[in-house]
Parts: structure tokens; C-alpha cells; sequence
């Protein structure tokens, strides 16, 4: 995989891919890759979010996937054995996102990241200006993260996001919402600063990236929306034709 840059080279900053989840619900409508090898137009998703990241100037790309995946590790080892991309990963199984995304944050530490899971599907233009805005807003210290969200719901279990003004300051994130405009869309981008909340989440007992997002508000950090105009997860068989058609790949 050539690590191709564009013009958003000039942001570089750091990637992470949470790809440890097991895909029972695809394996159980008989999906048989695991989640990070599927394919959606003929990419893997796991290749898929690679190549994005670097074309918006990954200058790391780190993943974590379980104990389960050897052909998902084999990949990545693969890709690194071509030294054509700046990836680590690890091989751990964890007992839930955040954890693994505590796994992964020891990379994280220096630098401001970019994390989603390996099934998120979304507009790369979007990307793009949602990269630059982070960038921008982050370097010049005023926010502390910028959340994907999208008032695309089509999700088992959304997770709500309550915002306020102009910029979209985000003042909480909810289970439940009576006239729901925004959910979260699984892309995070934070500071460092998010670290020590999330260890703080980790010793607490908690698991599950929504507490981990109510645990950033709760602590006063200052979180931003960008709205996508769509963001889709991959939990379905049906959800990869849902994607191809949202991308418009055509066959």
C-alpha cells in the first residue's frame, strides 16, 4: 500500500483503529472475514481507513486487534513488513472498546489523534475538512476534541449528542432524546489531555466509549461537534450494501 498524501499532508498527526471487536452478528448472517478483512467495494475495512488516514497525514496509524483475528495480525504485520506505512499494532483481547482504546493510548500520549473503530464508514471529503478543522482548533488550544457526529440515525443503540451555540460545543451525551438532532458518529478526535480522563474511567470499573465521552464533559473538557453528513457502522451483512451505496462504489 503506497503512503500516498495529498494536499492535507501538512496536518500530521497521529491515527488509532479500534479493531477488536468480534463481528458475531456478520459471522452469524455469514460473513466469514473477520470485521477488519471485510471488504466494502472491494476494500478491506481495515485498508480502507489506512489509506484515508494517510491521506490525511497520518504521521502514526496504531491498532489493536484481539487474540482471535491471526489473519487480521498477519495483515498488519504484513503492511509493516512493506515499511510503506507508519504502522504498529498490538495483539490484545479486551473486555470492551474503551479498554482497548486504553490500550492503545499509550501511543497517544504526545501528540493530538484521531480513533475510530475499523467498521466506521464515512465521506472522505467530510474527512478532510473534519481533519483540517481539528487540526486548526486543536493546535491553536482551543478545544480539547472534536467528535464526528451525524443526524444520520440508523444505528441499534445511538448514542445522542447534546450541543450548544454557534460552534457546536457539546454539553452532554445521552442515551435517550425526546427531539434527537445529532448522534455520535465513533470518530474522536482528542488531545492528550483525554488520557488521563480515560485512565481515570479505566480504574473506575467503567468500560464502553459513551462513558468515556460523559466522563471528557463531566471533567470540563471543552468537546466540539462536526457534523458528517452520514457516518455508517458495518454490524450487518446488509450494512455493506448500505455502504457501498452511500459511497457510490460502483461493480
Amino acid at each position: 500500500m503506497p503512503p500516498e498524501t495529498s494536499n492535507f499532508k501538512r496536518f500530521w498527526m497521529k491515527y488509532a483503529i479500534i479493531a477488536a471487536g468480534e463481528g458475531s452478528r456478520l459471522a452469524q448472517e455469514g460473513v466469514q472475514a473477520p470485521k477488519p478483512l471485510v471488504k466494502v467495494g472491494g476494500e478491506h475495512l481495515i485498508d480502507r481507513l489506512i489509506r484515508v488516514f494517510m491521506v490525511n497525514g497520518a504521521s502514526e496509524i496504531c491498532v489493536i486487534c484481539n487474540e482471535q483475528m491471526t489473519e487480521v495480525a498477519e495483515h498488519l504485520q504484513k503492511i509493516v513488513d512493506e515499511k510503506q506505512v507508519p504502522l504498529k499494532f498490538m495483539v490484545k483481547s479486551t473486555p470492551s472498546s474503551m479498554h482497548s482504546a486504553w490500550e492503545l493510548s499509550q501511543w497517544l500520549n504526545d501528540e493530538p489523534f484521531v480513533l475510530t473503530t475499523v467498521d466506521t464508514i464515512f465521506d472522505e471529503e467530510d474527512f478532510q475538512a473534519y481533519v483540517a478543522l481539528f487540526n486548526t482548533l486543536a493546535k491553536a488550544g482551543q478545544i480539547d476534541g472534536l467528535m464526528g457526529v451525524t443526524d444520520y440515525i440508523d444505528d441499534e443503540k445511538p448514542l445522542y449528542v447534546g450541543t450548544t451555540g454557534g460552534q457546536l460545543q457539546i454539553t452532554g451525551f445521552y442515551d435517550t432524546c425526546e427531539q434527537p438532532k445529532y448522534i455520535s458518529g465513533g470518530i474522536y478526535g482528542l488531545t492528550p489531555k483525554a488520557i488521563p480522563v480515560l485512565q481515570r474511567c479505566i480504574e473506575r470499573g467503567e468500560s464502553r466509549m459513551r462513558n468515556f465521552q460523559r466522563a471528557l464533559v463531566a471533567e470540563g473538557l471543552k468537546l466540539v461537534a462536526f457534523p458528517f453528513a452520514k457516518v455508517l457502522d458495518i454490524d450487518h451483512a446488509s450494512d455493506i450494501e448500505k455502504a457501498e451505496a452511500f459511497l457510490n462504489i460502483k461493480h
